[in-house]
């Protein structure tokens, strides 16, 4: 290092305009008035500084974090914030053993704010559990996916499920002009004049979320020259660039990959073509796996269609087969070919129904001997005891039809399939 040479100032990281603007009181939070509105149970909650166990549940941008952070600023208690995704039961204990000292010392209680609790697997979630029970800490989870599936049973029974909900096109249009206005933290500084069809664009790109509208906003507004008076204008084109292509909610691992492949289904049972194929096209554009939805397809076809179109198996299959042939994205053409087959197809379920109830006897009477007429009489011993006796062979009579028992004994005359 040469002394004489200045030294150079350290670049500080821009901290997004989401991040930035994050509310710090009740009164500045957009949205999600059912929890937080004036008497609702949150809010009494945190006047009365009688704060319990609380998971916020909701999708991405919905708030989840800003109100965490608002709870800090509110409560009196000690607030510890880190992700379940860089963290890990040694964090947690750290983070107890100072809470116990700090609740000796002077009586003050910790928050302990973890995002993404579901990423927390059941060791972990294991590791709090009995210091939120005994009062050591107060435990905030925030999560998108649903904690029913994703949060032990032992910790959701000690805590307060508060569910948040999609923000609205009116509640992001709010978020975008407090941001455009807001010359401190926000882009106020930018003279910023947005075009109606571009702010209508990023609302409904947004898919409800904040942090997307207020990220395609600041990229538009530090990607657009000013005119002559010092406005960037951001147009519809800019708009759309500075969007890119919005994320769906669809994680494959989590409650909403099932919520859409469930209301795929249905829309094919329900013989809805144009359903199923918005669907489809979900599940595609989320990335999906092809090979995941050829298979449920199959399945439907004989579940659901079965013999009242029995060529629905063999396209669905067929379908099956050219996603692995042909690949994508080409293959969407024959999924599309086949959902819209397989919802148009007429419907019954009579094979399905007919294993299940048959299945259902199976436990009841477990190993039935098999009659003696249907058994294969392969030594001498075996016809000597009576095998294949009195067996009527159907291709001797006339249509290749007998009436004979087939079902064991105690089952006779069951009918299991019915076709309607």
């Amino acid at each position: 290092m040469n002394l004489f040479q200045p030294e150079e100032k350290k670049v500080k990281p821009q901290v997004p305009l989401a991040d930035r603007i994050r509310p710090e009181a009740l009164d500045q939070f957009v949205g999600q008035e059912h929890i937080v509105g004036e008497g609702r149970i949150l809010r009494k909650m945190l006047k009365e500084d009688k704060l319990v166990s609380i998971i916020f549940w909701g999708p991405p941008g919905s708030g989840k974090t800003p109100l965490a952070r608002i709870i800090a600023h509110l409560t009196k208690s000690h607030f510890v914030q880190f992700s379940a995704v860089t963290s890990g039961v040694a964090d947690v204990r750290r983070v107890v053993k100072e809470a116990r000292a700090r609740l000796k010392a002077y009586n003050r209680k910790t928050i302990l704010f973890i995002d993404e609790i579901h990423r927390f697997n059941k060791a972990q979630q294991d590791a709090f559990l009995p210091h939120v029970e005994d009062g050591t800490i107060i435990l905030i989870g925030a999560t998108t996916e649903n904690p029913s599936f994703e949060v032990i049973g032992p910790l959701l029974s000690r805590t307060r499920i508060f569910t948040l909900e999609r923000l609205g096109p009116e509640e992001i249009k709010k978020i975008l002009e407090q941001a455009l206005k807001d010359e401190k933290k926000g882009l106020g500084q930018y003279k910023i004049k947005l075009a109606p069809k571009a702010l209508d664009l990023i609302i409904e790109g947004s898919n409800g979320d904040a942090r997307v509208a207020l990220n395609a906003v600041e990229i538009g507004a530090e990607t657009t020259r000013p005119d002559k008076e010092g406005v960037r204008h951001i147009d519809l084109n800019t708009a759309e660039e500075s969007l890119q292509s919005k994320a769906l909610l669809y994680d494959k691992g989590g409650e909403e990959h099932y919520n859409v492949i469930s209301a795929f289904i249905k829309s094919m049972r329900g013989s809805d073509p144009d359903a199923a194929l918005y669907w489809l096209a979900r599940m595609l554009e989320a990335g999906e796996n092809p090979r995941f939805i050829a298979r449920r397809m199959v399945i439907f076809a004989s579940e659901d269609v079965g013999n009242a179109d029995p060529q629905a198996l063999s396209v669905a299959t067929a379908a099956a087969g050219a996603v692995e042939f042909v690949g994508m994205p080409e293959a969407q053409i024959n999924l599309a070919q086949a959902v819209t087959y397989l919802a148009c197809a007429p419907k019954s379920n009579a094979s399905y129904t007919g294993l299940l109830a048959a299945k259902k006897d199976v436990k009841k009477t477990l190993n039935l001997p098999v009659p003696l007429h249907l058994r294969n009489p392969v030594t001498p011993l075996m016809k000597s005891l009576g095998y294949g006796k009195d067996y009527k062979y159907p291709h001797d009579f006339p249509e290749g039809k007998v009436k004979q028992e087939y079902l064991p004994k105690g089952l006779e005359k069951k009918k299991y399939y019915r076709p309607i």
